[in-house]
């Protein structure tokens, strides 16, 4: 089966996640990065999301992902931002068909765990599947190994769908 592990990490939190996810399940790692870079202090970066939220915003990304056809199983990370999927990830899902793919989200958050996200992931890929989530606290990674192996173990990860 052809994993791809893409993320968007802001402060790294979600970064540290996808890369224990890319080491246990294998596959490639890909990093969605925005072409503007968000500020590097957590108000003034909450205020951009938030206003990239209300403008229904497409932030240009630096880099597309080659061979995107390949891949059966996307593992996608993000932070959760005001509920839901940054915009940068809404740019992302929309730059390909992922159409039959099997979509897995996992996300770190501040409280409010997977939010809405699912359900905009799913309104943004109605042709895939979209597996069982992960929310990780921010400042609990540390600890998140076995939360995360056991979340690995899922069934529809054995079989390709």
């Amino acid at each position: 089966m052809s994993l791809l592990v893409a993320y968007f990490s802001w402060g790294g939190t979600t970064r540290i996640i996808a890369e224990q996810i890319q080491k246990t399940v294998g596959g490639d790692l890909f990093e969605i990065k925005t072409l503007d870079p968000y500020p590097k202090e957590y108000n003034p970066t909450t205020a951009v999301a938030k206003r990239e939220q209300r403008s229904n915003a497409r932030p240009a990304l630096t880099a597309q992902v080659n061979g995107m056809d390949s891949y059966k199983t996307i593992f996608l990370g993000y932070p959760n931002w005001w509920g839901t999927i940054p915009m940068a990830i809404v740019t992302f899902l929309e730059s390909y068909n992922f159409s039959g793919k099997l979509i897995i989200p996992f996300c770190t958050h501040g409280g409010s765990a997977l939010g809405r996200s699912i359900a905009d992931i799913k309104k943004l890929c109605p042709q895939s599947t979209i597996g069982e989530g992960l929310a990780i606290r921010n400042g609990t990674i540390d600890h998140a190994g076995n939360a995360i192996t056991v979340w690995l173990r899922q069934p529809c990860l054995d079989q390709p769908k």
